[in-house]
Order: structure tokens, then sequence, then C-alpha cells
């Protein structure tokens, strides 16, 4: 009698199926923890301390953040509160949101929460794109306080007549109606001052979130890179 294939053993293949069922579970397993991991928001003991997280504490919002490319990783990286020359964040160069940079871990994590709430009141992913999520009617979001167009020299700050990025920000949420940008206007969507006040801290803390380069084309747009 031929000897039977082991290509053609039930066997073989039974076994082959559950060895092979209990390595992807093991490693569905690792790879949960590890991304849990990679996505938990710091502290604010992490960014005094120099720790660089991915999703970084809600008090980064005291801090300037820029968007310099990494030469190491081939792509634009957040670096908050300066560049310390090889590669990482200084934590030292503070800046000024709404006239302050002292907000404590609970002022700047209610502001955030209620951005994030407002983000999701107001539908913003109708329009919009959040970390890959939403639609591509508007902008992408994921970078806006990184634009330039925000920033001392830009046209949004000019037109609004307000001599931060910020305040600029926050009237433009408040009255889109007075500023159109484009054909696609945005409607006024009720914002109130405080809301808008949360809405860019959302934003800001967004930009300050490492997602490996992505929106790939965002560091083209002249002046987004060192966050001018």
């Amino acid at each position: 009698m031929a000897n039977k294939s082991v290509w053609s053993d039930n066997r073989f293949w039974q076994r082959t199926a559950a060895w092979v069922t209990g390595f992807a579970s093991i490693l569905l397993i690792w790879l949960t923890f590890d991304t849990s991991a990679q996505i938990s928001m710091g502290n604010d003991a992490d960014l005094k301390n120099g720790v660089t997280k991915r999703v970084p504490g809600p008090t980064v919002i005291n801090y300037k953040i820029s968007y310099e490319m990494s030469t190491k990783r081939g792509h634009e990286v957040p670096y908050i509160g300066g560049n310390d020359g090889k590669g990482g964040s200084l934590f030292k160069e503070k800046e000024k949101f709404f006239g302050r940079d002292d907000y404590s871990e609970k002022e700047a994590g209610d502001l955030l929460h209620l951005g994030k709430l407002g983000s999701q009141a107001k539908n913003c992913m109708d329009c919009h794109t959040l970390m890959g999520n939403g639609a591509y009617y508007a902008p992408d979001l994921t970078k806006a306080w990184l634009d330039p167009a925000w920033g001392p020299e830009g046209s949004m700050q000019a037109v609004t007549g307000k001599s931060t990025k910020e305040e600029a920000m926050a009237e433009f949420l408040q009255h889109p109606e007075l500023y159109p940008t484009h054909a696609r206007m945005m409607p006024n969507l009720g914002i109130t001052a405080q809301e808008a006040k949360g809405l860019v801290a959302f934003l800001k803390h967004l930009s300050s979130i490492d997602t490996n380069g992505f929106p790939r084309n965002f560091g083209k747009i002249q002046g987004a890179l060192n966050g001018k």
C-alpha cells in the first residue's frame, strides 16, 4: 500500500489549523495590550519629566507645539516645548493659550473634554476629518492648530482682527459666516465662547499627537513645519 502524503492527511491540517489559530490569538492579545499602551493618554507628570507619549497629557496646551521633519522616521513629527536636537521633545518652551500657560491637569482636561463633546454635538465629522475619521467635504482638522493660516502671519488672524492663533480660531468658530474662506462655507452652529475655547484646546491637543506623519501632505503647506 502506497504511503499517504502528509498534504492529504486530515490530522495534519487539523493540527496546523489549531497551531495557527492559537498563535494568531496570542499575537492578537499581545497587539491589543501594546496598542492600548501606545494610545493611552499621558499626564502632566510625563510632560514635566520629559517622558514622550504618543498621546500627551491635557496640559500639553501649556506648551509650544511644532511640527518638524524627523530624518530618523522620514516624516514630520510633533515636538512639544522645543526640539532637544536629538530627535525628541524638549518639554521646556511654554506658550500662552488664551493668556495662560499654567493650566492645571484638571482645568486642561475639562477644556479638552468640553471640546471633544462639542465636536461630537456639532457633528464636526459630517464635513471634516479628525484622526482619519469623518468626511472630506471640508479641511482635515487633525493638525489644524499648526496650519499657518492661523499663525501671526496668516490670513485668518488678519481677517478676524485677533492677535493670537487661539483667539482667531475661536472667533471663526463662533461667527464663520463673517469670514468666508472658500465656496464651501462653514455654517453658524451656535457655538458659544466657552465651547469655542474648548474646541480650540481640543484641536491643539490633537496637533500634539504622534500620528506617524498623517495627514501625509500636511507638512508641505508653506509655513506648517515648525508650527509657524
